[in-house]
């Protein structure tokens, strides 16, 4: 075999010729019909080669020698003018070929995509939220859902109990109680008797938390302020609103005898007429009262006018809604011993007069305070 050195060229033994270019020489093909293409591949026969281009590359090189106008164009008008409908590219991957043209991926197949992985992160979602319920739920414990509700400060912080029938214990941190005001006599249990007070002073009743809220706290103060009291008197007081609000509780001993629980309505029974939410509230009461053993399952009801005969409290119309209910006791009326007298129980329950007398404390303004206000 015969090699030209100067063109790169060789010539195979049956006469065809064989090209091998060197590393930087050119070669133009033409009329051949035996050509080698590397050491590996052989072509016996006509040859044709096609050459393959970057098309962007190329549009950018025809674009350029077409006028600014044309180039204002958009890419898609470009691309139909430089490349006619009649010749047409691979759609199948994204190689140098068709780099940087419009996906001819179906519209159909990207939806389905969207929606499995919208699904994917929507049930993500759902699961985590879940596992986080469950988790928070496990720590607070099944204890806080079926704890009972007790007064005072035993029951959960974060809800407002409830006696049924919507009536909502309104605490004392919750309708403004003053901090430092605490008496201090220990109240037994279970109670015999339940006193029923009013307010007196031609108040009319309260009709919203608010408003009860804030006579809660005039209360307070004047019994502080005025009466010589270590707190507000009764134990509970019950407003308008139909919720029961706390007074002295059920653990400390009210101003009037130290081995019974006083209840109050709010408002002056003298002249106003008592709202029936009033008296569901005080049996919704007085029921929790038996049921945790503050009060004995015998407990007798009586109004403050039958343990003081110098009252009128709790005014005439709530009186006489009393007497007609179940747990009324008729002691202290004519021809009936006085209130507690089978207990050892004085003729006259006014504990708050005692201590005045034993303290030395004479203040005119509370002679008549105590004949028309809460007793």
């Amino acid at each position: 075999m015969a090699t030209n050195h100067q063109n790169g060229l060789s010539t195979g033994n049956g006469g065809n010729t064989t090209v091998q270019p060197a590393a930087t020489s050119v070669i133009n093909l033409s009329n051949s019909s035996d050509v080698v293409i590397g050491p590996m591949t052989q072509y016996q026969g006509s040859v044709t080669i096609y050459q393959y281009m970057d098309a962007t590359v190329e549009a950018s090189r025809i674009a350029s020698k077409f006028p600014l106008p044309m180039r204002s164009r958009s890419l898609t008008e470009f691309y139909d003018l430089v490349f006619p409908s009649h010749l047409s590219f691979p759609t199948a991957g994204r190689n140098n070929q068709n780099r940087g043209l419009p996906s001819a991926e179906p519209s159909t197949l990207r939806q389905e995509r969207y929606f499995i992985y919208g699904a994917l992160i929507f049930f993500a979602i759902v699961g985590f939220s879940t596992a986080i319920y469950f988790i928070v739920n496990q720590v607070r414990g099944p204890a806080d859902i079926d704890r009972e509700i007790l007064f005072d400060t035993n029951y959960h912080r974060r809800t407002m109990p409830n006696l049924g029938n919507s009536h909502m214990i309104i605490e004392r941190r919750n309708w403004g109680s003053q901090l430092d005001a605490h008496a201090s006599i220990q109240l037994e249990h279970p109670v015999q008797y339940v006193i029923v007070t009013h307010i007196g002073l031609r108040s009319k009743n309260c009709t919203g938390m608010h408003e009860c809220a804030n006579r809660m706290r005039m209360l307070q103060d004047a019994a502080i302020g005025e009466r010589n009291l270590p707190d507000i008197p009764s134990n509970f007081y019950l407003g308008g609103d139909g919720n029961v609000y706390v007074g002295r509780g059920w653990d400390i001993a009210n101003s009037y005898h130290n081995r019974t629980l006083s209840v109050c309505f709010i408002g002056d029974f003298q002249t106003y007429e008592p709202k029936e939410s009033q008296f569901s509230a005080l049996h919704h009461l007085l029921t929790y009262g038996v049921i945790q053993r503050k009060l004995a399952s015998d407990y007798k009801l009586v109004a403050r006018r039958q343990t003081k005969p110098t009252t009128a409290s709790p005014g005439d119309m709530l009186y006489a809604r009393l007497v007609r209910l179940s747990r009324w006791n008729p002691c202290g009326t004519q021809a009936y011993a006085h209130c507690g007298a089978e207990l050892g129980f004085p003729s006259v329950w006014d504990d708050e007069h005692d201590f005045n007398e034993r303290n030395g404390i004479h203040n005119p303004l509370l002679i008549h305070r105590k004949s028309t206000e809460e007793e």
